[in-house]
Parts: C-alpha cells; sequence; structure tokens
C-alpha cells in the first residue's frame, strides 16, 4: 500500500535582498522557476500543499499573517490554512528557493516512518526548510509564537521527537545540491543553473 499523502507548506516569502530580486520567481534555462521546481518535486507526495507568502506557483495561497517575521510565522499561518479544510497530520515544509530538490527527497522524509519530525543533516548542517514536523513539533508552534520565537531553530529545539537524517540516509537517493538553497546570483552559478535572458 502505498504511503499516505501528507499535507506540504511551500514558504515564498523572504525579501530575497541578497538576490537582488524576488528569488522564487527567477525564470531559469532549462525551464522553471525555483518555486515551481519545489513545487514540481512536492506535488507528487504531498496532499494538500499550500504556498505561503507571495502568489509564486499555481497552488493554494494564503498570504503570511506575519510578514518579515521568518519562517516559524509562515507556518503558522499555513498551519492554520491546512487546518481550516480539515488537515491535522504531520506537515512537510519546503523552502522555495530549493532549484534542485527531487521527488525522492522529498518522498524520503515524506514518507519516514513513525510520527516524529524528520530534518535531513548535510555537512554538518540541520535542514529545517526541507523538513517534516510531526504532531509534537506542530503542537509547539502557538506557544512559541506568543513567545516571540521566529526561526525553526526554536522550534526544533522545542521538539524531542526528532529523526536526524544524516548523509547516509539520504544519499541514497539525492546529492547534496538538492538541499542546496540559492540566496544570491553567485549560488545559482555554484550550481549551474543560469537565468534565462541574463
Amino acid at each position: 500500500m502505498a504511503p499516505q499523502p501528507i499535507a506540504g507548506l511551500l514558504l515564498t516569502g523572504g525579501a530575497s535582498k541578497r538576490m537582488g530580486v524576488d528569488k522564487a520567481s527567477l525564470p531559469l534555462v532549462g525551464g522553471g522557476t525555483p518555486a515551481s521546481r519545489v513545487a514540481a518535486a512536492l506535488a507528487v507526495h504531498t496532499s494538500p500543499t499550500v504556498q505561503v507568502g507571495r502568489r509564486a506557483v499555481q497552488l493554494p495561497w494564503v498570504p503570511d499573517r506575519w510578514p518579515g517575521q521568518g519562517p516559524l510565522a509562515a507556518v503558522a499561518s499555513g498551519l492554520e490554512a491546512l487546518g481550516a479544510v480539515g488537515y491535522r497530520g504531520p506537515v512537510l515544509v519546503v523552502a522555495c528557493d530549493l532549484p534542485l530538490l527531487t521527488p525522492a527527497v522529498v518522498a524520503l522524509v515524506a514518507n519516514w516512518p513513525g510520527d516524529s519530525t524528520v530534518v535531513p543533516v548535510v555537512d554538518g548542517r540541520a535542514q529545517p526548510l526541507c523538513a517534516r514536523y510531526g504532531s509534537e513539533a506542530l503542537a509547539a508552534v502557538p506557544e512559541l509564537m506568543a513567545a516571540g520565537a521566529r526561526s525553526m531553530r526554536a522550534l526544533l529545539d522545542a521538539t524531542t521527537a526528532v529523526e536526524w537524517l544524516g548523509d547516509e540516509r539520504w544519499e541514497v537517493v539525492a546529492e547534496a545540491a538538492a538541499f542546496a538553497d540559492v540566496d544570491r546570483p553567485e549560488d545559482l552559478r555554484r550550481l549551474g543553473l543560469e537565468v534565462a535572458g541574463s
């Protein structure tokens, strides 16, 4: 039996100051934008899937109720939207700036057994914006927001049931580049990506 799809949140906010333009909507040579490529990877394994922030792709959209307040605030906005349609299960949270993310990575993280939070670790760095959040973590979001927390690190620190996926677990389906975010123009070049028309 195929795993039951879990909900997905595609975070499309952020000021993109280091890129200089909206990185979610950069037209890439070879087709698509960073956000549309991530949305395509999510589409195979998440349902419902909601984008939070700016409208960047053809997915259900909700604005960030706390714009400019960081990713935890965006997650809180997305959870409200999922709750409004009756969804109460685990949630896969992915940033829009991972243009080499693959459906295989999404499947690995989304379908990990159990209800724990599942966070890939790449080169010693946790990837909280390409991670599945279980019931314990999701229940902590409102309290953390009320306390003024806005980072995903605060959410992970408040969660005891975390499964850390080191490279020995994810490298069977992907290379490290699948987790690479593009914050600056040089990040695109490093990944071998070009902006169409540039």
